[in-house]
């Protein structure tokens, strides 16, 4: 009975040792082993032998691409505008035992190191720059990291920058100076407008008056012309000018009994002495 114990023990040490010296690194992943508490070397995938109860696996390492969010923050442009700004780096592991035993937290340590980067990247812009010009703040961001993190063993494969927009303020503050803006090209769009309506209606008063005087000086030459030809015809005879003033008389009396206003008219009996009173009482 005694001797069977022992024989289920020795099997389950050896199955024990077996099971710890056995290690299977699955792919896309490396393990990083311990010997007596020191670095000794790391497991590419697949089956690997470690020294039992001496060798250890210290730690598990993936070497795909790990995607870590930037968490927001509000950055200060050169102009003094607050911005909030976040990103997304894409990163791989590629020396596992520098990742773990060269950073206590690599991950934390990469977020630290971007959003620094950023700040100051940003802090030497104007906001119209910063909001325009992602892809040059992304290309800054790489450089700025590429270096730092590499020392750790890891390779940085890019970097996006998600959001970059105003903060609420500022974003509120930008909308009430566009719509200054917006009102101030209508007031002088309007201004311009009513300036150019006016130059207009000057020019067409000025226009209408030069006509209107061109035409007095044509109608009083033409009097004068008609006046010059009457007494040239006329000369000493009376009856055809008592009969030219007669007829415009009539026509005159006329008109004024046809006006609207016109209540009474009161004709000379006389009419040929009326019209010789016209030409002087002769």
């Amino acid at each position: 009975m005694e001797v069977s114990i022992v024989m289920v023990a020795i099997l389950v040490l050896v199955f024990i040792t077996i099971a710890l010296g056995v290690r299977l690194v699955p792919q896309g992943s490396k393990h990083v082993v311990q010997r007596l508490g020191k670095y000794h070397k790391t497991l590419p995938p697949g089956l690997n032998i470690i020294i039992p109860y001496i060798d250890n696996v210290a730690y598990k390492v993936t070497t795909k691409d790990i995607v870590l969010d930037i968490p927001s923050q509000e950055v200060i442009t050169r102009d003094n505008a607050v911005i909030i700004a976040n990103a997304v780096a894409y990163i791989n592991i590629v020396t596992p035992e520098k990742a773990v035993y060269g950073i206590e937290n690599y991950e934390i340590a990469i977020q630290t190191l971007v959003q620094t980067s950023l700040r100051s990247i940003v802090g030497e812009m104007d906001l119209d720059d910063a909001l325009s010009s992602r892809d040059q703040i992304k290309a800054k961001l790489k450089g700025a990291i590429s270096d730092d993190i590499s020392d750790w063993g890891i390779t940085l494969k890019t970097v996006e920058i998600q959001d970059i927009n105003p903060s609420p303020t500022m974003q509120k503050a930008m909308e009430e100076q566009a719509a200054a803006e917006r009102g101030r090209r209508a007031t002088v769009t309007r201004a311009e407008g009513e300036k150019s309506a006016a130059i207009l209606e000057a020019d067409g008063r000025l226009e209408a008056s030069r006509r209107d005087a061109q035409a007095k000086v044509v109608l009083a030459e033409a009097t004068k012309e008609a006046v010059e030809r009457v007494a040239a015809a006329v000369k000493d005879q009376e009856l055809p000018v008592m009969y030219l003033l007669g007829d415009k008389y009539v026509d005159a009396m006329r008109e004024m009994a046809e006006s609207d206003n016109a209540k009474t008219v009161v004709l000379p009996a006389d009419i040929p002495a009326a019209v010789r009173g016209i030409l002087g009482g002769r």
